[in-house]
C-alpha cells in the first residue's frame, strides 16, 4: 500500500502479551514509538518521488542512502516495516513449529532449543539498537542482527520472525535486562503460524526434504 501511510493495527489486544510484554509497554511502543515513525514518514516522503510508492519499495530505494533527507526517510519507514513485522512475529500463545517449518528448524538448527539459544543470542549480541531475526534464503534457514532500522529484506533475503531489541522494546518491564526479555518472548510469544506462512513464500528445495 502506498502512502499517505497508517499505523497498522495490532494483530491482538494491548494487554493480550501479559505477563511478558506489559499493557504499558505495547501503549508506548506501539502507541508512541511506532506511531512517530508513520507520521515522520509521511512528512518526509510529502512531495518527493517515494510519496507513491509502497513501503518495502521505499525501503528498498533507500538503504543505501548514508546521510541527508533519504537516510532519514530509511529510518523512518524501515523502522515502520520492522515494527508491523515485530507485531505480527508475536502472539499471545505462541505454540511450537509444525510440519514444514519444524523439519526446515531440525535440518538447519538442530532442534528448536537451538535455534532459540542462536536468536537470544543475535539478540544479546547486537550493540545498542536493533533487530534479532529468522530468516531463510535459497531454502536454508538462518539467524541474523541488524542495527537501527535496518532489516535482511534489503539484501533480498525473505525474513520469518523478527524480535525488536531497542530499549523502548523492553525497558519499561525489563530494565536493562535485555536477556530477560529475549527470554521470556523467545520462550512464550514467538508466532510459528507466521513464521510458516513466511516460509512458504519461498521458492525452496525442503518439501523434497521433509
Amino acid at each position: 500500500m502506498a502512502g499517505p501511510f497508517e499505523l497498522a493495527p495490532l494483530p491482538y489486544s494491548e494487554d493480550a502479551l501479559v505477563p511478558v510484554i506489559s499493557a504499558k509497554t505495547i501503549g508506548f511502543h506501539y502507541g508512541k514509538h511506532h506511531k512517530a515513525y508513520v507520521d515522520m514518514l509521511n512528512r518526509l516522503v510529502e512531495g518527493t518521488r517515494f510519496a507513491d510508492m509502497k513501503l518495502e519499495q521505499i525501503v528498498r530505494a533507500t538503504f543505501k542512502a548514508s546521510d541527508g533527507k533519504e537516510k532519514k526517510i530509511f529510518n523512518n519507514a524501515g523502522q515502520v516495516w520492522n515494527h508491523d513485522f515485530y507485531w505480527r512475529s508475536l502472539a499471545p500463545k505462541g505454540g511450537r513449529p509444525s510440519g514444514h517449518l519444524k523439519s526446515a528448524i531440525e535440518r538447519d538448527f538442530g532442534g528448536l532449543e537451538k535455534l532459540v539459544s542462536e536468536l537470544a543470542e543475535a539478540g544479546k549480541t547486537q550493540f545498542g539498537s536493533g533487530w534479532a531475526w529468522l530468516v531463510s534464503h535459497g531454502g536454508k534457514l538462518s539467524v541474523r542482527r541488524t542495527p537501527n532500522a535496518e532489516n535482511p529484506m534489503t539484501d533480498g533475503i525473505n525474513c520469518l520472525l523478527a524480535v525488536d531489541v531497542w530499549e523502548h522494546a523492553y525497558y519499561l518491564d525489563y530494565q536493562n535486562a535485555r536477556a530477560k526479555y529475549l527470554e521470556q518472548v523467545l520462550g512464550e510469544l514467538l508466532n510459528w503460524d507466521f513464521a510458516a506462512e513466511n516460509l512458504e513464500k519461498e521458492d525452496h528445495p525442503i518439501r523434497a526434504a521433509a
